[in-house]
């Protein structure tokens, strides 16, 4: 019987970061707990209200000048952690969220094989 581990495509890269989420007029900070170039995880706010059948806007601020901006699907919340599907990312983003993929997985040759997973799982 397999495990979620042994179906993931995409390394999980832990990086502890505030992340801000929004729908409509509703707004969230929480934890970002690990992301991948296919998703994210983070801890649930207490306030979490949003409803799961639509996007959801994220920004992941790196620094002053650089944020990872995508819109997510949810996919899951379990033990206090909300688990989330990349809908779509604009191409800054991408370029952003791949270079801090390849500084932590630190083999390109993972990477490369990941961002070719990422184009055939579309």
């Amino acid at each position: 019987m397999s495990n979620d581990n042994e179906r993931r495509v995409f390394s999980r890269i832990a990086f502890s970061s505030e992340i801000t989420l929004s729908q409509g007029g509703q707004q969230w900070t929480a934890t970002l707990i690990d992301l991948s170039l296919k998703g994210l995880l983070i801890a649930t706010p207490e306030n979490w209200n949003a409803d799961t059948r639509q996007t959801i806007d994220a920004a992941i601020k790196l620094s002053d000048e650089t944020t990872i901006s995508m819109s997510l699907n949810w996919r899951h919340t379990e033990a206090g952690q909300s688990g989330f599907e990349c809908a779509h990312i604009d191409i800054d983003s991408i370029i952003h969220l791949r270079r801090l993929v390849e500084l932590n997985l630190g083999n390109e040759n993972l990477l490369e094989r990941e961002l070719a997973s990422l184009g055939s799982a579309r």
